[in-house]
């Protein structure tokens, strides 16, 4: 799956839990979920829930602790899908 679809698909899944929509707007690999985006730790843990419902996925409690950026889920993302 290419980097742009990911991109895609994460905004999409993210969009209800985010608190900053300027920032939604210019989302690149940089942005950070709690600062920039303005997502608290309880929307995060939706945000991971959902991530492994959409992609089919199973994402460790280690492996969330290291999800600050979107560039962090889409590097996951390709990791996991292969």
């Amino acid at each position: 799956m290419e980097d742009k679809e990911l991109k895609e698909r994460l905004i999409k899944l993210i969009e209800p839990y985010v608190r900053n929509e300027d920032a939604l707007a210019k989302i690149d690999e940089s942005t950070e979920f709690i600062k920039d985006l303005n997502v608290n730790s309880s929307r995060l843990v939706d945000i991971i829930l959902s991530l492994e419902d959409d992609f089919d996925i199973s994402i460790s409690d280690e492996e969330a602790e290291k999800l600050m950026t979107v560039g962090d889920v889409i590097n996951l993302l390709k990791d996991k899908k292969g």
